[in-house]
């Protein structure tokens, strides 16, 4: 297995230099010592050159293998020095001629073409590539003989420096700042043909990428690692070059992680439904209990091997500090990876993907809504672990399900999946624990069973885009909005000055639910803990009411509570049940031990205040990006306060990218 990373900038052996040679000749049909021709590389992002003349070569080559001249439609110049720093080399299409004024006027052969690249001076000694358009808008071909100026220079150039009257050939050297598997063919770059070797390669177990997807997904790599060096990404390669997984992660995500490290869902139900692309997502929850990404992959294969190097990349992007809890779907070779690389979480399968295949899986069952009922019982009403098992042995029993093989696997995995069995697991709200409760994707509307891998790139940014949003609109409301209170419990106002909007809000319904509380009763007391009953009425189905009793421990001299229900752990807020213990022997206040801090309104200021950076390398970019994140916060907040606010934010940091600019140009 190969491993590249492309978070630093990579060190090239002789061996690693492609090149591309042509005839540049007018002679198609030379025999003899003419080299047979190869297919010119692409202009990609990334893409580097030693001088600006060969950039332009190359580009030139290309563009005569494809059949279409080029020229540099604008550059950009020092103005000290004089010294060109940037340029754009466009088909010679682009744009459209000056209109004239002579009688008889040249006809307009040019179409507005917008093929280009856009080249950029960097270390003040190489050329690289930073932006790529191939698709032109006229017909290109190699066999229409069309004789563009750009190639006459070209040929010349080769013939002054050839004094042999021999076939002139042009091997032209190119340095790659890229990893080698771009070749949509095979699914990853190799140096055979198709008829050369695929039918001895298990193409099953790659990424199976349609024309143009490698490209697009490469593309948009070198494009994010350009603008933001934290952007980071890893591809898995094969013995033969073949590409078998993708991940990366944005500096956002990484940030982020940082934040909301705690509990962690690995998202693979493009991989169990079969989705053109096989993506693996992960996702955190942020203060506002909505979904964050963690990062993101293509895996060839659902394998152990795989899903461990999928883990292993992802951690290695997190720096090594892996999550406490790992929420999965219930995939066999997910969880050895799980064991293997993660062994100290705590993995739990995800519920809700488990009840949704209980139609696939149950439906052809004779009694199959009794069935149902009586699972749904089972799963969410038990409160204690011998309820669940009971109800368990009753159903089985009563329909006669003992041989039915899916049963019999989930209850073999209960402890990693029945609520009843996790109640010690703190999953931040990102488990279902009721009926009426479930869960959306992060990309749900972005990605259907047919989306390509290109599609998926152009539709990546607009997701994240708008999650974001989503969460700079909840930060603001969180710390501007003031909360309609529904009652004059003590506990409402005092967490409505704490909490975010959202978070609140899931409180609240808590603090009302307090009234349908009732005969709240000591039964047993045990040095400094006593235990109560609360009794609640619960709506079934919708319609009737029942009354549940539950059990509520109370600590007196530490002021600790615990339900039964387990709330807390679940959601990570107090239950009515504990509330109205808490009430019964007149705290007035919600202890601070259950005020989570990653549910406050500051929560990022004040993360940032209590973790220092000990045992922290200072001198990590990925450190630096993190810290200074992280600092800036506070001044965006502030700055969104008010007008004034606004504009003397906006002009401080105007010049703060000036001042960045200056010394960029002091350094070129």
């Amino acid at each position: 297995m190969e491993e590249v990373c492309l978070n630093s900038e990579p060190v090239f052996e002789e061996g690693d230099e492609y090149e591309l040679e042509g005839d540049f000749t007018e002679h198609d049909n030379v025999t003899g010592e003419t080299q047979r021709r190869k297919d010119p590389t692409a202009p990609t992002v990334g893409l580097e050159f030693d001088s600006f003349d060969e950039a332009y070569d190359f580009y030139n080559i290309y563009g005569k293998e494809q059949g279409f001249g080029i020229r540099v439609s604008n550059s950009w110049f020092r103005s000290k020095r004089k010294e060109r720093y940037r340029a754009k080399l466009s088909c010679s299409s682009a744009g459209f001629k000056k209109k004239s004024e002579a009688n008889n006027p040249r006809p307009e052969t040019r179409t507005g073409c917008p093929a280009m690249v856009v080249i950029r001076l960097v270390d003040s000694k190489r050329w690289r590539i930073v932006e790529v358009e191939l698709e032109h808008n006229h017909q290109v071909s190699p066999q229409i003989k069309r004789f563009y100026k750009s190639h006459k220079k070209m040929i010349l150039a080769a013939k002054s420096a050839q004094p042999l009257p021999e076939p002139v050939t042009e091997i032209h050297t190119i340095k790659l700042y890229r990893t080698p598997v771009m070749d949509v063919g095979s699914n990853g770059y190799s140096n055979f043909t198709e008829s050369e070797g695929l039918n001895s390669i298990d193409l099953s177990k790659h990424l199976e990428l349609k024309e143009g997807d490698a490209h697009a997904v490469y593309n948009y790599f070198c494009r994010m690692k350009l603008m933001n060096p934290n952007f980071y990404y890893l591809m898995d390669l094969d013995d033969d070059g073949h590409l078998r997984n993708v991940f990366w992660a944005d500096a956002r995500s990484r940030a982020a992680y940082g934040y909301f490290c705690d509990t962690v869902a690995i998202d693979t139900t493009c991989l169990s439904n079969k989705y053109e692309i096989p993506l693996t997502s992960f996702v955190g929850v942020n203060h506002h209990g909505q979904s964050v990404l963690l990062g993101c992959g293509f895996l060839g294969h659902e394998s152990v091997e795989n899903f461990v190097w999928m883990l292993r990349a992802w951690l290695k992007c997190m720096l090594g500090q892996p999550p406490q809890v790992l929420i999965t779907d219930q995939c066999k070779p997910l969880q050895i990876a799980v064991s293997e690389v993660i062994p100290n979480a705590r993995h739990c399968y995800c519920l809700w993907y488990i009840m949704q295949k209980v139609p696939e899986k149950l439906g052809g069952l004779k009694g199959y809504e009794a069935i149902k009922r009586q699972l749904h019982k089972s799963v969410y009403n038990s409160l204690k672990i011998a309820e669940f098992e009971t109800s368990w042995a009753e159903m089985i029993k009563c329909h006669e399900l003992g041989e039915n093989r899916w049963l019999q696997i989930l209850y073999e995995d209960r402890q990693m999946w029945v609520p009843v069995y996790l109640k010690d697991t703190f999953f931040s709200g990102m488990i279902p624990i009721q009926e009426n409760e479930s869960l959306t994707a992060f990309f749900d509307g972005y990605v259907h069973k047919h989306t390509s891998f290109k599609e998926f790139v152009d539709k990546y940014d607009l997701a994240l885009h708008r999650k974001r949003m989503k969460e700079v609109v909840a930060d603001l409301e969180s710390r501007s909005s003031s909360f309609e209170l529904k009652t004059k419990c003590n506990f409402e106002v005092q967490l409505c000055k704490v909490y975010t909007k959202e978070i609140f809000k899931r409180f609240q319904l808590e603090v009302e639910g307090m009234y349908s509380c009732f005969n709240t009763r000591q039964v047993s007391v045990n040095g400094p803990i006593i235990t109560y009953i609360v009794k609640e009425r619960v709506e079934v189905e919708g319609k009737e009411k029942e009354v549940r009793c539950y059990e509520v421990l109370y600590e007196t001299t530490q002021v600790d509570i615990r339900c039964i229900c387990s709330l807390f752990n679940y959601k990570g807020y107090l239950c009515r049940h504990a509330l109205n213990v808490l009430n019964y022997n007149g705290v007035e206040e919600v202890p601070s031990r259950y005020i989570l801090p990653r549910w406050r309104k500051d929560f990022k200021c004040r993360y940032l205040l209590h973790h220092g950076s000990s045992n922290i390398d200072v001198y990590n970019p990925v450190y630096w990006h993190n810290h200074l994140y992280k600092l800036a916060l506070p001044v965006a907040e502030e700055g969104a306060q008010s007008e004034e606010h606004y504009k003397t934010t906006l002009q401080a940091l105007e010049e703060l990218l000036n001042k960045f600019h200056l010394v960029e140009d002091t350094l070129v």
